[in-house]
Parts: structure tokens; C-alpha cells; sequence
């Protein structure tokens, strides 16, 4: 999933002793990654955190056709389930499914192949397509075994895009702090996690999320956010989408109807206590709208989040979680 989401990393170089931050930068899933964090030993950890997302890419990432998932698109019945990064963020992906409703549903790629999202050619489908794939777009059509992963229609395929990249900063993440490090933001295609603090700044690290009205030339933040020991992640239909026939089409794919979600909600950002949750409920969060939204963040008591949405007088409204208004600084 390409996210609207930019995050904001500037340091103020002011005067007096701090320590100074180390960065890493790179690029992975189709995506760049950027990495600021503190170590009083001055470690690079550039190599070992590449070598980690080459890992995860071989087991989820569809472009890639040699990839565990690939190789379970592929088949007619299912794979042995070896790849450890396959079976972790396939169980999170079941259950965000189970709890959202099938709202996010990591068996959808069928109908964001034929909409022209994925890696296959683009087209258009009509309603008959689109009824004929809902037919095998559901997580009943998989199966998981004590070493197997089934599916019950050779034409049944996962697709991790809508949770793949927060899974990412979850591995980064896990693997700077086994190695002491405790104060660090990590941010990848937009999703991140942010641990202790910015120790240049004394202050928590601070994020920045664009405004709906952005375009890719003129990208510019609506809403900054103080941000500790929490994940971050942003979707929305800022730059990626089709247009056919002058019509607008959300990369965001409703499983249910089967089309692209078409709902006044432009935005949402989630605040997590891990990334890989908090990305696959923005996904679900652009399917549902925002008004569904906000009530299931009411029984979500682990998720905050922001929400853009056009208002019935066609103006941008913005809702708040109450836990995170204190954090938020809103531009005009």
C-alpha cells in the first residue's frame, strides 16, 4: 500500500551538549525507509537492518515471485508453512479480519489485481467480474494447519499491501531494541514506530501528517503529533489511485462489494502499540468510513486515531480520539 503519510524527522540544531542521532536510509517494498536513533556506542546497524527486510520481502512481498506468498498464490492447494514472517503477519491479517469485520481481509488481491493495483495488468472489471471473484475472496477460503497453509479454490491469493509495510517497521523495531536500543523512531513507506525520545530535542519525537488537499507537487502537513512508545500509520487516497472515465478509483478495495470504498473519508492515521495492528485497521477504517469508525475506536480501547472526512457542506472535518488530542497540534 502506497501511504499517504510523511513523516517528520527534522532535528533543530541548537546550541548546548546532546547527543547526536545516528540515521539509516534505504529502500525496500516498493518504498523507502528512514531510521533515526541513539546509541552511545555509535553502532551502524545498515547491514543487518537490510538483511532483516530482505527476509520479510521473501516471505510476504507479491512483486516478488519467488516470495513465500507468491509461491501460495500460485498453487492450486497451498504450501508448506515454513516462512516465519509468512505465518506472523498471516495470523495478525486473521485477526484484524475477524475483529473488523472482513472489512480488512488479507485474501482481497483478486479484486486489487482486477482493479489494477497489483502486479498483474491493469484493467477494468465489470459488475459480472467482480461477483465472479467475491467468490473466492474470503479468509474461510484459507486454511492453516500445524505446518500447511490450504486454501479451498485454486484461484484463492493473499495479499499482505494493506499491512506489509507496518509489519516491516515491527521487525525493524524488535531488532534495534534487542540490540539496547531504546530511543528511536522508525518509519518506513510511512509507517513507523517511535520508542522513547529525541534525545537531541529532549522532547518526544514528533510526526506530521498530511493534509487531504495535498497534491504530489505541493505536499504539506495538516496535523503534527507527539508520539511515544506507539506505532503510527497513515492511509488515505492522496496519490494512488486510477482514473477511468474521469471517475476517481480508491486503491482502498472493499472485499465485500467488491469494489474500490467510495465513502467521504479521505484519511485515517492510527496510533498503535505495534505498526502491523495499526496498519491493517487503517486499512480497515478506509473501508468502513468514518462515521462506522469512530464507533468501533470506541471499543477499541489500545487504537487512537485521526480522521479527515468531507462534511455534508463539503468542507474537510477532522475527528480526534480523545487520548490523543493532547498530543495534536492541528494547522489551520
Amino acid at each position: 500500500m502506497i501511504l499517504a503519510f510523511v513523516t517528520h524527522i527534522a532535528l533543530l540544531w541548537g546550541a548546548g551538549p546532546a547527543e547526536e542521532p545516528l540515521r539509516v536510509e534505504g529502500r525496500t517494498m516498493g518504498t523507502t525507509y528512514h531510521i533515526t536513533y541513539f546509541d552511545k556506542r555509535r553502532r551502524n546497524f545498515q547491514e543487518s537492518i537490510d538483511s532483516l527486510l530482505r527476509a520479510v520481502n521473501q516471505g510476504i512481498n507479491t512483486y516478488d515471485p519467488h516470495s513465500a506468498v507468491s509461491q501460495f498464490n500460485k498453487s492450486v492447494r497451498g504450501i508448506a508453512l515454513k516462512d516465519p514472517h509468512l505465518l506472523a503477519i498471516l495470523r495478525q491479517s486473521l485477526r484484524v479480519a475477524k475483529h473488523s469485520g472482513g472489512t480488512f481481509d488479507p485474501t482481497v488481491m483478486p479484486l486489487v489485481n482486477a482493479w489494477g493495483f497489483g502486479p498483474t495488468k491493469t484493467r477494468t472489471p465489470d459488475q459480472a467480474m467482480v461477483d465472479s471473484i467475491r467468490g473466492f475472496v474470503g479468509v474461510e477460503k484459507i486454511r492453516m494447519t500445524a505446518d500447511s497453509l490450504l486454501k479451498t479454490d485454486p484461484r484463492v491469493q493473499l495479499d499482505f499491501g494493506g499491512i506489509g509495510q507496518g509489519y516491516g517497521a515491527d521487525v525493524i523495531t524488535a531488532f534495534l531494541r534487542t540490540r539496547g536500543v531504546r530511543d528511536l523512531l522508525v518509519e518506513l513507506g510511512g509507517e513507523g514506530m517511535a520508542h522513547g525520545k529525541n534525545i537531541y530535542k529532549r522532547k518526544a519525537w514528533q510526526i506530521g501528517i498530511l493534509d487531504p488537499n495535498s497534491t504530489r507537487d505541493d505536499q504539506f502537513f495538516k496535523v503534527y503529533v507527539a508520539v511515544k512508545d506507539r506505532s503510527f500509520t497513515t492511509a488515505g487516497n492522496y496519490f494512488n489511485y486510477r482514473e477511468i472515465d474521469g471517475k476517481k478509483y480508491s486503491h482502498t478495495i472493499d472485499p465485500k462489494s467488491g469494489y474500490p470504498a467510495d465513502l467521504p473519508l479521505l484519511a485515517v492515521s492510527v496510533f498503535a502499540p505495534d505498526c502491523t495492528t495499526a496498519d491493517a485497521w487503517d486499512t480497515a477504517f478506509m473501508v468502513m468510513g468514518h462515521e462506522k469508525t469512530i464507533e468501533v475506536l470506541e471499543t477499541l480501547p489500545d487504537l487512537d486515531a485521526i480522521l479527515f472526512y468531507t462534511a455534508a457542506d463539503g468542507t474537510i472535518a477532522t475527528y480526534i480520539t480523545p487520548n490523543l488530542r493532547r498530543s495534536v497540534i492541528l494547522q489551520p
